[in-house]
């Protein structure tokens, strides 16, 4: 029998034990062992639960129980996180999470632990949620030489530009409706400010490239200035707007990575991802391009990847499966070197400047918006769209990239 314990019963805690026990038949065969949930650590009681009696509130009694082969760390966080996981691989526990804070924070150092203690860190659940990406990247696409991956990782901002586009609402009041449904937290800086995609971007692309990607490191910028007039202005062109976490691949093996909105053609498959669900963009050498689609957050989804992760460590007792994640750091490009095409909103008595700032290959939108017009630019440098940007001052409203 395969004995696991739980750290942390909230939405995916509870959503692990609820997978293994109503699929318990099924997990089982998979894993080739009958699998139970021996212990659930958690600081609170719940009276009246069907898995009361598992509950345990001292982590000692789990990491030092021999019994216990595979741990799930769904805390959250890096505090009690990272202790409790590093003294569990040190045990030879193996540890399967869904904490993309700690994944990006510390993969290296958790898998190199597994390794040496013959055991394994497993993440599936950190990115995409219920989505397969991170099995994919490190099995599936081993042939491929990733040229580009992006995508959308982060379900609450995509329901808010989802509801924003189709209601012709601004970001302030998208963001209350978004709370009152549970899809964002009462502080949703995390989602909104681009950083719970930007965690993601650096596990992915750590598993890219071998190398240690910081998420510090990455340039990030959230939804919060969006409005209502930019989603009309992409309708006019028939685009839409995202919140991408973007990774490319350069000649020099240097990485372009950013996490930002972008308006992306209604052609283009990511622009049909809507409302909660994510889906990640993986281009390879040979394959081409993949698109990777489903539910990338919420309790069963979560919880089933960590689940799958439990049955693949099943599978391979005393057995550390291969992950290429070092701890050297990854070279991250110059972002002002990035080329593409920009569109910018403007007061419209701005509009001889803008075109002086920018040159007359690019775009006027006019939108029939009260004192502004929009305008796309032709492709240039980051750094040089900056510098013209910020030179018009107070009379650009706000701008967004095109993918």
């Amino acid at each position: 029998m395969i004995k696991v314990a739980v750290l942390g019963y909230g939405t995916v805690g509870s959503g692990v034990v609820e997978v293994i026990e109503r699929n318990n038949a099924q997990v089982s065969k998979k894993a080739c062992d009958e699998m139970h949930v021996k212990y659930i650590l958690d600081l609170r009681d719940f009276p009246g639960d069907p898995y009361e009696d598992r509950v345990v509130h001292d982590f000692n009694v789990i990491v030092e129980d021999p019994e216990i082969s595979i741990v799930c760390e769904v805390m959250g966080g890096v505090g009690a996180a990272y202790q409790f996981t590093k003294a569990c691989l040190e045990k030879g526990k193996s540890v399967c999470t869904s904490n993309k804070e700690l994944v990006a924070k510390h993969g290296p150092e958790l898998l190199a632990l597994a390794k040496a203690n013959n055991c394994n860190y497993l993440f599936e659940a950190s990115v995409g949620g219920g989505i397969p990406i991170i099995r994919p990247l490190n099995s599936a696409l081993t042939a491929e030489k990733i040229e580009a991956i992006f995508g959308i990782v982060n379900g609450t901002t995509n329901y808010m530009l989802t509801k924003m586009e189709r209601e012709g609402a601004d970001y302030k009041e998208v963001l209350k409706q978004a709370q009152a449904l549970g899809y964002a937290e009462a502080n949703p800086t995390a989602d909104v400010e681009g950083h719970d995609a930007c965690r993601k971007l650096a596990i992915l692309l750590s598993l890219v490239t071998g190398k240690n990607v910081s998420s510090e490191d990455i340039r990030t910028e959230g939804i919060t200035t969006v409005s209502a007039a930019d989603f009309a202005y992409a309708k006019a062109a028939n685009m839409t707007i995202k919140l991408l976490a973007t990774g490319k691949v350069r000649e020099d093996d240097s990485l372009e990575a950013l996490v930002a909105p972008f308006m992306v053609s209604k052609d283009h498959p990511l622009a049909m991802i809507n409302d909660v669900f994510n889906g990640v963009f993986v281009t390879g050498n040979m394959l081409g391009d993949a698109l990777f689609y489903g539910r990338g957050a919420g309790k069963l989804p979560t919880a089933s990847a960590v689940v799958a992760d439990v049955v693949d460590c099943a599978r391979h007792p005393g057995k550390t499966v291969t992950c290429f994640w070092d701890a050297e750091p990854a070279t991250l490009a110059d972002m002002g070197e990035a080329t593409r095409r920009y569109f910018l909103r403007a007061k419209e008595e701005a509009k001889k400047a803008v075109e002086d700032a920018f040159g007359q290959a690019g775009t006027v939108l006019d939108e029939s918006i009260e004192g502004e017009f929009g305008y796309m630019t032709a492709p240039m440098q980051e750094r040089d769209f900056m510098a013209a940007y910020k030179g018009l001052g107070d009379r650009v409203l706000n701008y967004i990239r095109l993918l």
